[in-house]
């Protein structure tokens, strides 16, 4: 057994709203490739006045000789590229993925130049050419990050073998050779773990959104569905008396007419069609998924009875049971749309991986009620039992495959435990130590999740 994400179950025989627009699951979680203007210029003029600062301190506080004139042009080559942006994209907000990697680069560029002028991997300042490859990890396609830290990496390379010396007062001091292609080396691969690094939680962040976004998509649907079955028991509740005073008019009219009249036939054909309807709305009214004020409650073995029925016909048995204190009044819980939602996909779940059997069992006392999904197969793997709960974890079978016949995307337990614990649950997976199989226990405050009286 292992988390994948569960078809949506049809729990009500009405036609239902359309579903929100389907995420694009099989399409290829890229960064978002959009920068704000504002930030890159904000960097920019950041960087710039950092770099007039410390040449105003080297040649007016410690009074190092440097080459004033070239490094003042190069501050304001990056002085001009900012002004010329500010007219150029005059009205956007947002930077082309293009756009904001040849800003970058020029920003390689111009701190590689301006380092070349005082010092090169000698000056300390050297570990800023980590920051563009960094920023373009977390916003840029991966190619163009690459291009980036490639850029950043040349940088490093060419002020290993070329750059004036460092400022200084006196003998300046001779770094060993080893002491500098040391220094090179650092930088390099501070600038290949950096941009990886940014470029990892970039995509864990997109993941989580895309994740996220689903689980709003299903709680949306699932609240949707409930307001549809309240809908239902409404329309059958009023429905019922116009239908039973057709029926009575249809039968006088049978009573009264020839056999052969064909008011008589008519009267027939109203008497059954009657009848269809009667049928049809005793079985809405039955339903147990209704989301109006009158069926906003349910008993806990109702609730497993509703969460197990779309999954008795897939292949295992599935066994209910509601356990307490001996005397004790079983208490009704209230319906949460995200919480049948959530139980529906432990249990699909179980049914994939299941031998024979899987049991779904409910525990209540003073304090807590616990509904425990268990079932007799070959329990969680181990990597995936240490990663559940994140999103794109799985190991079902794919479509024809699965007794559901669903193809997950490893997002049914994300999306199951994330609408438990919004509802207030605490939810834990576990192997059967004794008999194996996989187990999921979710437990609430009996306060929270308890219908109130009346």
């Amino acid at each position: 057994m292992a988390a994948a994400q569960p078809a949506e179950s049809q729990r009500s025989q009405v036609a239902a709203p359309p579903p929100p627009r389907a995420l694009e699951w099989d399409a290829p979680l890229s960064r978002r490739g959009k920068m704000r203007l504002r930030t890159l210029l904000a960097l920019r003029w950041v960087a710039v006045a950092g770099q007039a600062a410390m040449l105003a301190m080297v040649g007016l506080v410690l009074h190092l000789p440097a080459p004033w004139i070239p490094c003042l042009l190069v501050i304001s080559a990056s002085v001009a590229f900012n002004v010329a942006i500010i007219f150029l994209a005059r009205g956007r907000n947002l930077a082309r993925d293009s756009e904001a990697a040849w800003q970058l680069a020029f920003d390689v560029v111009q701190l590689a130049v301006l380092l070349g002028f005082v010092g090169g991997l000698a000056n300390p300042f050297a570990i800023l050419l980590m920051a563009p490859p960094s920023v373009a990890a977390g916003a840029l396609s991966t190619r163009r990050m690459l291009v980036i830290a490639s850029l950043s990496a040349a940088a490093v390379l060419i002020l290993y073998f070329w750059s004036l010396p460092l400022p200084w007062v006196g003998q300046l001091p001779i770094l060993p050779e080893t002491y500098r292609m040391a220094v090179a080396a650092a930088l390099i691969m501070g600038i290949l773990f950096t941009a990886g690094f940014a470029w990892h939680a970039a995509g864990e962040g997109a993941r989580m959104e895309l994740a996220l976004a689903a689980t709003e998509a299903v709680l949306a649907r699932e609240q949707r569905l409930s307001a549809l079955g309240g809908l239902a028991a409404a329309a059958a509740h009023e429905l019922g008396t116009p239908l039973a005073t057709i029926q009575v008019v249809a039968k006088e009219l049978l009573r009264s007419s020839p056999a052969d009249d064909p008011v008589a036939e008519d009267a027939r054909l109203l008497l059954q069609q009657a009848q269809r309807c009667r049928e049809i709305l005793k079985n809405l009214s039955e339903r147990t998924e209704d989301g109006d004020a009158v069926y906003a409650r349910l008993g806990l073995a109702q609730l497993l009875n509703e969460v197990v029925e779309p999954y008795r016909r897939i292949g295992p048995t599935f066994v209910t049971a509601v356990e307490g204190p001996p005397g004790d009044f079983v208490p009704d819980v209230r319906r949460l749309p995200e919480m049948v939602h959530a139980l529906a996909a432990f249990a699909e779940n179980a049914a994939d991986f299941a031998l024979d059997e899987v049991r779904v069992t409910a525990r209540f006392d003073d304090h807590a009620i616990t509904i425990e999904t268990r079932d007799d197969g070959p329990g969680f793997a181990p990597e995936i039992l240490a990663k559940l709960g994140e999103p794109y974890v799985t190991s079902r079978p794919s479509g024809e495959d699965s007794p559901s016949h669903h193809q997950g995307m490893g997002l049914g337990f994300f999306i199951a435990k994330t609408l438990l614990e919004r509802a207030g649950a605490r939810v834990s997976f576990t192997n059967d130590e004794e008999y194996g199989g996989a187990v999921v226990t979710v437990a609430w405050p009996r306060r929270i999740i308890e219908a109130p009286d009346g």
